[in-house]
């Protein structure tokens, strides 16, 4: 009962460093991927560079969800 009683203040905060591991890791993956991929295949630097834009602006969007979400909820 003690430590629920020390523990006060915004707890989303937690929260959203906890949700923000993920886009980080997931914006590695892929760009470490495309510069394989270009390595492996130079001819194809543009249309992986076009598909990793995609990528990282879908994985982007889940990090802005994780900002948002703790002023919606209660």
């Amino acid at each position: 009962m003690d430590m629920l009683a020390e523990v006060s203040g915004s707890v989303s905060t937690i929260g959203y460093g906890l949700a923000a591991i993920g886009p980080g890791v997931g914006l590695g993956i892929v760009i470490g991927k495309t510069i394989e991929g270009t390595a492996r295949q130079p001819e194809m630097a543009g249309a992986l560079r076009g598909n990793m834009f995609l990528g990282i602006a879908l994985i982007e969007a889940l990090a802005l969800i994780g900002i948002a979400t703790p002023f919606f909820l209660p």
